[in-house]
């Protein structure tokens, strides 16, 4: 009907006035109920499925609790939303850069990301944790630091745990950071004891755990953060999805999906 319209209005304003007053009950009816998607058109979330439960593959699909967060979060606000996978460290210049709406993978707010990005308001909090051997001599985070320290520890590039262990391990001279494009990398160099420990968020922490025989959770946390969509400088989107966000936190339903992939223990 609309492509009618048009087509109409190019070749005479009088048929399309004409048009437009015959269907202008059903017009109105179409408008109504399409121009929310059509005039917001299409949310590109820019992940990293490699991180459960937060984003990974089900067969094609890329689920998991960022997935169904930023579904509920296009849904309220009429946009649909597209998935894009890439590597951790591609995520902030495709954002910037525009080739993505916004990225969500279990990011947190840091000092560097923000030189570049505007963050939302945290939606959800991390556990950054130790995965070592049984029997590792890594009994606890102290040991890391300990004086005479020279780990190998293996982290996901990009991630925080990458930039705390460069910072509190590597460039304090305590031991090396060896970088891998997944977490899942990162554990199984561990498995092949090509490094000592993995530093990673904790729910993924569990799953890699659970697949693995013979490894295990250090009982002290490395870090506690606060996880929160990315945004470009500037961007009008950010306040709008905030809102959303806001609400979906105050009705339960962050809460609820959060719960659906983390039990509490």
């Amino acid at each position: 009907m609309k492509m009618k319209q048009v087509m109409a209005a190019s070749l005479a304003a009088v048929m399309a006035l004409a048009m437009t007053a015959c269907g202008s009950d059903s017009s109105s009816n179409n408008s109504s109920s399409n121009d929310t998607t059509e005039s917001k058109g299409t949310l590109i979330m820019a992940t990293n499925a490699e991180f459960p439960p937060y984003e990974y593959h089900e067969g094609d699909a890329i689920v998991g609790i960022d997935a169904e967060i930023a579904q509920a979060i296009a849904d309220k606000l009429g946009y649909e939303l597209q998935i894009e996978d890439m590597a951790f460290e591609s995520i902030i210049p495709a954002v910037t850069s525009g080739k993505a709406s916004f990225g969500m993978a279990g990011m947190t707010i840091d000092e560097d990301r923000l030189l570049s990005v505007d963050f939302s308001d945290s939606y959800a909090t991390g556990v950054q944790v130790v995965i070592v051997k049984e029997g590792s001599d890594i009994t606890s985070v102290d040991d890391l630091f300990a004086e005479g320290a020279n780990h190998t520890i293996g982290v996901q590039t990009g991630t925080t745990g990458d930039i705390y262990a460069t910072g509190d391990i590597e460039e304090a001279g305590l031991g090396t950071i060896e970088r891998f494009s997944k977490g899942a990398d990162a554990v199984l160099a561990l498995t092949q004891d090509k490094i000592d420990c993995v530093i990673i968020d904790n729910a993924p922490a569990k799953e890699f755990v659970a697949a693995n025989e013979g490894l295990t959770i250090l009982d002290s946390a490395y870090a506690e953060e606060d996880y929160a969509i990315c945004f470009a400088k500037g961007s009008e989107l950010t306040a709008e999805v905030n809102g959303a966000l806001q609400e979906l936190i105050a009705d339960g339903t962050v809460q609820s999906i959060i719960d659906k992939y983390i039990t509490a223990e």
